[in-house]
């Protein structure tokens, strides 16, 4: 039975009910979500069909749940490899491929030798083969210019790039929390 709860997180909305994450998806192990509600710190919105029971209480487990207090974005999200990647929608910004997580490195635009830094602005996603051929050279110098100039994304631009990547998991009470401030086509 462990193992079949271990497949019922909860999406975590924040209290304007969009989730708090696109990517990763803001979610919460089932043991999270029940302490954060018998902890009067969440509303349950929607629930599994699955209960669990202590000798005193009996729960459906939350499939949905949403914070009783707004958790505003920070303007700019720190700066790390993944968020970079996210940036960058997981695409070397030389050759332009995509590639999982596991296969991107970082690359200095102007390289560290150089008196390139580590920052947002100088930073780009980059394929393990593109990163070797550029080396410690100027993309002038390699013929390789990025696809877009390096730049400190908002976590609203983050977000919106998340919101690209559809999650491995998602459950049929999501849908709505999910899209529902997606842009509509018009007809």
């Amino acid at each position: 039975m462990a193992t079949a709860l271990q497949s019922c997180p909860a999406l975590v909305l924040n209290a304007d009910f969009r989730p708090l994450s696109y990517f990763p998806l803001s979610l919460w192990s089932w043991q999270e979500a029940i302490k954060a509600v018998v902890a009067d710190r969440v509303n349950v919105v929607s629930e599994y069909d699955r209960v669990v029971r202590s000798p005193n209480w009996a729960f459906r487990l939350p499939s949905v749940i949403s914070l009783k207090e707004y958790v505003p974005a920070a303007r700019h999200p720190a700066f790390t490899r993944f968020n970079l990647f996210l940036r960058d929608r997981f695409v070397c910004q030389y050759c332009g491929h995509p590639f999982p997580v596991h296969d991107l490195t970082f690359d200095h635009v102007i390289p560290r030798s150089r008196g390139g830094q580590t920052t947002w602005e100088n930073v780009v996603a980059a394929c393990g083969p593109c990163n070797l051929v550029k080396a410690n050279r100027t993309p002038a110098e390699a013929g390789m210019p990025p696809l877009m100039r390096p730049y400190r994304p908002t976590s609203h631009q983050l977000q919106l790039n998340g919101r690209s990547f559809p999650p491995n998991f998602l459950h049929e009470s999501w849908r709505d929390f999910l899209y529902w401030d997606s842009e509509l086509e018009p007809f």
